[in-house]
C-alpha cells in the first residue's frame, strides 16, 4: 500500500517518462541520498527503457570519482555541494551517452548532519548538452520522507527542463 505522497511522484515518474518521449530526450541518473529510489520510481514505468539509460548509486566518495567528480572537489566542498551534484550529473550523462544527466547528493538524515549542512540539505543538479542546473532544498522530517521529496524535487526539474525545451 503506498501513501498519497508516494502515489504523487509515481504518477510524476510517469510524466516524465511521458515527456522525455514525446521530446525525443534520455535521462541518466546518479543517486546518492536518494539511493537508487529515482531509478526504482522511472524504472516502474512500462517502456522506460527507450528513454531512461539508468543510474549509478554513488553513495561513497571512491564512486562518485568514478563518476568523473574531481578528489579536490570532493575535499574542498565536501559530498554534499552545489560543485559535486554538477558533477555527478554531467558525468553520469557523459558515461551513460544520455541527453540530460540528473543528480542527487544530500543528508537524508535523520543524524549524519552538521550546522553547516543539516540534516535534509540537498542539492539536485540536471546537466545537457551546454548547461547544469543547480537546486538547493532543505527538507525536514524522517529519512524516507526525505527521500521521497528529494526524488520528487529531482523529477520536477526534469520535467520542468523538457517542458523548456
Amino acid at each position: 500500500m503506498t501513501t498519497p505522497d508516494e502515489d504523487i511522484v509515481r504518477v510524476l515518474a510517469r510524466q516524465v517518462i511521458m515527456t522525455l518521449e514525446m521530446t525525443h530526450s534520455t535521462l541518466a541518473v546518479a543517486e546518492s541520498s536518494t539511493g537508487g529510489l529515482i531509478g526504482h520510481l522511472l524504472t516502474e514505468v512500462e517502456g522506460c527503457s527507450a528513454v531512461y539509460f539508468g543510474g549509478t548509486i554513488a553513495y561513497a566518495n571512491q564512486l562518485k570519482e568514478k563518476l568523473g567528480v574531481p578528489r579536490d572537489m570532493l575535499d574542498k566542498y565536501g559530498a554534499v555541494s552545489p560543485e559535486v551534484a554538477a558533477a555527478m550529473a554531467r558525468g553520469v550523462r557523459d558515461q551513460a551517452g544520455a541527453g540530460i544527466g540528473l543528480a542527487v547528493t544530500g543528508i537524508a538524515g535523520p543524524n549524519g548532519g552538521t550546522p553547516a549542512k543539516p540534516a535534509g540539505l540537498t542539492y539536485i543538479a540536471l546537466a545537457d548538452e551546454t548547461r547544469v542546473t543547480n537546486e538547493v532544498h532543505r527538507f525536514s522530517g524522517e529519512r524516507a520522507r526525505n527521500k521521497l521529496r528529494s526524488a520528487e524535487m529531482a523529477l520536477q526539474l526534469v520535467q520542468k527542463h523538457l517542458m523548456e525545451m
